[in-house]
C-alpha cells in the first residue's frame, strides 16, 4: 500500500530522528550540533550508482537507490550554495556591509553545509549547497555500516546518522534554518536588503520533492506516518522557534526595536489609506500597534483543538497574554515567553501520540474555518499556513477513505483557497474567508 499525497507543486509556485536519541529535549541548536558532531564526507560518497545514484529506482528495494539524482536534478537544497554567486545575492551582502555572500558565515550556516573546517573529510566540498548529511549528519561512523545486511537504525542513529523518522526531531532540524534559531536567523535588516520572506510548513515542504515512499515497509521499518501530525508538529516547532529568538537578549534586542523580523510584515507595510491595518481581535491588541507574527501559534491552537480544547483555550489566552506584553516591557514579555513556551513544550508529546481519525481532522477542519469567520486572518502569514493546513487535512482525509467524489470537490475548492494567497501584497481577507467557506461546504 502506498500513502497517498497529493501533489504540492502548484504550491510550490505559489510561495516564491539499543541507542535512543532524546529528541523531545532537543531544540533547534542541540539539532544543528547534532549534525555537526561527525565528519561530513561529502555528496559525492553518497553518489555511487549501487548506492544512492542511481538513474531510477531499484524495484523491490527497501529504499530507491536514485536519492542522489533527485537532489541533484529536483532538490532546491542542491542549489543553495549557487544561490549565493548570484547578483541578487551579492546586492544584499554590499548593502549590509559583509562582502562577498560566499564567505559570510549568516550566508553559509544556511545555504551549506557550513560545519567546523575540522569535521569535513577529504571529499566533501562547501559549493555542494545542503547536501545529504546537512540532514542525516555526518557519515563519517556510520556510512559503512548503515549499509551492511544486519544494520539496526538505533545502532546508526549511535554513531551520529540523524533522527529524520521522528517528525519532531525533523522540524527542529528543518526550523533551525527555514524559520530561524537566535544564532541562525534572517534578520529584518537582512530581509530590507533583499532575502526573501520566510514561508515554510514541514508537511508541505517535505512532500515537494520527496526521495522516499511511504509503503508498507516504511511502516513496517519506522512505525505509522501521519502527515497531519507532521503538520501539527511542525507548527508547534516553529512558534517554539519564534519564542526562542523573542527571549534571547542577544538576538532580539538591537538598539532602540526589537528584532522586528518577528512581527508580522503587514502588520506595518501597508498604504495608510488602506484600513486592513487594523488589529485582529485574537491578539488582543488596539490599532496602530506592531504585533509578533503568530501564525504558527494560530496553527498550533487549532491542533490543540482537536486533542484537548481546554488546552487549546489556555494556548489562546497565553498568547493574548504575550501580545499585550509586547506592548509593556521587555520583563512582562520575557515572562509571558517562557509560560507560553513551556506550554508548547509539554503539548508536543501529546501530539506526538495523537491519533488524527477522521472525527479529529474535523474539528481542527472547523476550528481553521471559525477562525475566518472571526476575521482572524487579517494577516497574510495566517492566512498562508491556514492554506498549507488544508492540503494535509486534504491529504488525510484521502488516506482515511473519504469517498473520491468529496475528495475531489474539495481538491477544486483548495485551488481556489491557494488563489487567494499567491501574492501577500494582492491579499484579500474577504475573498480568502469565502474560500475557506467554500472548502467547508465541499467538505
Amino acid at each position: 500500500m502506498f500513502h497517498v499525497r497529493a501533489n504540492r507543486f502548484l504550491l510550490a509556485a505559489t510561495l516564491a530522528l539499543v541507542v535512543f536519541i532524546p529528541v523531545q529535549g532537543v531544540r533547534a541548536e542541540g539539532a544543528v550540533a547534532l549534525i555537526d558532531a561527525h565528519t561530513h564526507l561529502g555528496v559525492a560518497s553518497c553518489s555511487n550508482s549501487v548506492c544512492h545514484g542511481a538513474a531510477q529506482p531499484f524495484k523491490d528495494a527497501a529504499v530507491l537507490r536514485n536519492e542522489f539524482a533527485t537532489w541533484q536534478e529536483f532538490d532546491p537544497h542542491s542549489k543553495s550554495y549557487a544561490r549565493l554567486q548570484t547578483p541578487a545575492a551579492r546586492s544584499i551582502t554590499a548593502k549590509l556591509g559583509l562582502g562577498d555572500p560566499t564567505t559570510v558565515q549568516v550566508c553559509l550556516d544556511c545555504h551549506t553545509e557550513n560545519v567546523p573546517v575540522a569535521r569535513r573529510g577529504e571529499r566533501f566540498q562547501i559549493d555542494d549547497g545542503v547536501g545529504c548529511e546537512a540532514c542525516h549528519g555526518g557519515a563519517a561512523d556510520w556510512i559503512a555500516s548503515h549499509a551492511a545486511k544486519n544494520a539496526r537504525h538505533a545502532d546508526n542513529l549511535g554513531k551520529g546518522l540523524y533522527p529524520t523518522d521522528q517528525p519532531l526531531a525533523r522540524a527542529r532540524l528543518c526550523l533551525s534554518c527555514h524559520v530561524g534559531t537566535p544564532d541562525r536567523a534572517i534578520t529584518h535588516r537582512i530581509m530590507g536588503a533583499g532575502h526573501p520572506r520566510l514561508s515554510f510548513e514541514l508537511d508541505t515542504f517535505t512532500w515537494l520533492h520527496p526521495h522516499y515512499r511511504i509503503d508498507d515497509g516504511w511502516v513496517a521499518r519506522k512505525g505509522a506516518w501521519s502527515g497531519v501530525r507532521d503538520w501539527a508538529l511542525g507548527q508547534g516547532v516553529a512558534a517554539d522557534s519564534l519564542l526562542a529568538q523573542l527571549s534571547d537578549p542577544k538576538f532580539a534586542n538591537h538598539g532602540l526595536f526589537p528584532e522586528l523580523v518577528l512581527f508580522d510584515c503587514n502588520a506595518c507595510h501597508k498604504r495608510m489609506s488602506d484600513h486592513s491595518w487594523a488589529p485582529r481581535q485574537g491578539t488582543g491588541l488596539g490599532p496602530g500597534t506592531v504585533r509578533l507574527n503568530d501564525a504558527n501559534l494560530v496553527m498550533f491552537r487549532h491542533v490543540m483543538t482537536a486533542i484537548d480544547p481546554a488546552a487549546s483555550k489556555v494556548l489562546l489566552d497565553q498568547t493574548r497574554a504575550l501580545h499585550r506584553a509586547t506592548t509593556e516591557s521587555r520583563e512582562a514579555t520575557m515572562a509571558a515567553t517562557k509560560r507560553l513556551r513551556a506550554t508548547l513544550t509539554t503539548d508536543f508529546d501529546r501530539v506526538a501520540a495523537f491519533d488524527f481519525d477522521a472525527a479529529a481532522l474535523d474539528r481542527i477542519l472547523a476550528s481553521i474555518i471559525a477562525d475566518g469567520k472571526r476575521g482572524e486572518y487579517r494577516d497574510f502569514a495566517a492566512a498562508e499556513q491556514a492554506g498549507m493546513a488544508l492540503q494535509s487535512l486534504l491529504v488525510a482525509y484521502e488516506n482515511a477513505g473519504t469517498d473520491a467524489t468529496q475528495i475531489a470537490a474539495m481538491r477544486s475548492q483548495l485551488d481556489l483557497v491557494y488563489e487567494t494567497i499567491k501574492s501577500d501584497s494582492a491579499y484579500s481577507m474577504s475573498r480568502f474567508v469565502a474560500a475557506l467557506q467554500g472548502m467547508r461546504n465541499a467538505h
